[in-house]
């Protein structure tokens, strides 16, 4: 029996083109139908998301409900473990699959040994560049937004570590990975950075996070799947 109010923390695997937004407000009118048949009143619960996901992005998104919610920040700070693919050869404004390619560059000098020894060199302690194209906060707007009216932007570089870079597969102009990495990491400016380090252009061609300190994405529910089990539950 879930109690909201005193709070559950969700894990939800967020499908394609669903930002982290959107996922509240979908499970958040069955969240308040589910309490208000329990307990016979419509109250208000707190509801919020540990981690943005991107809407190009998949896998793991820990939503906290009531009381939880104080956790968020605590889950904010754990490790994540994130799986995908960049596209060699090329970049875009956005460093995914957001916006169309706007360069192109070489890859014929680019080796399995050499994408190997590359993915090492990040392993770490470092200062990144987060993409203009993200939710960073510039004069009380979303970078993103300035970004889309072409006004150039410097972001600060924030610090990051990460501590697992795995080439999974080669198959050019796509590398396979696995990155485990902190807080505040951003996967598309990987994406960036680990396209110049071979002397090329890349962008983030799919990603999906998998865990979040314990947590899971195997554990998780769709959306749709958390609600039916709401309105098929008996109070």
């Amino acid at each position: 029996m879930f109690d909201f109010i005193s709070g559950e923390i969700l894990l939800f695997d967020k499908e394609e083109n669903w930002s982290s937004f959107d996922v509240i407000a979908y499970i958040k009118p069955a969240v308040l139908d589910f309490e208000e048949k329990k307990r016979g009143i419509r109250q208000k619960i707190k509801i919020g998301h540990a981690g943005t996901l991107d809407p190009l992005a998949t896998g793991l998104l820990v939503v906290c409900t009531g009381k939880k919610t104080k956790q968020i920040d605590q889950i904010q700070r754990l490790r994540k473990i994130y799986t995908g693919s960049f596209y060699l050869g090329a970049t875009t404004p956005s460093y995914d699959r957001e916006l169309p390619v706007n360069n192109q560059y070489p890859i014929d000098h680019i080796t399995e040994d050499l994408i190997l020894n590359t993915a090492q060199q990040f392993i770490g302690k470092q200062m990144q560049v987060p993409p203009v194209y993200s939710a960073i906060s510039v004069g009380g707007k979303r970078s993103y937004e300035l970004a889309r009216q072409n006004i150039e932007l410097e972001l600060s570089p924030k610090l990051i570590e990460i501590y697992r870079f795995e080439i999974i597969k080669i198959e050019l102009p796509y590398v396979y990975f696995e990155i485990e990495c902190s807080k505040g990491t951003y996967i598309r400016a990987i994406a960036r950075d680990f396209g110049k380090a071979l002397n090329s252009g890349s962008y983030l061609n799919a990603l999906r996070r998998t865990k979040i300190g314990d947590y899971d994405v195997k554990d998780a529910l769709t959306v749709r799947q958390f609600v039916d089990i709401l309105k098929k539950a008996k109070v």
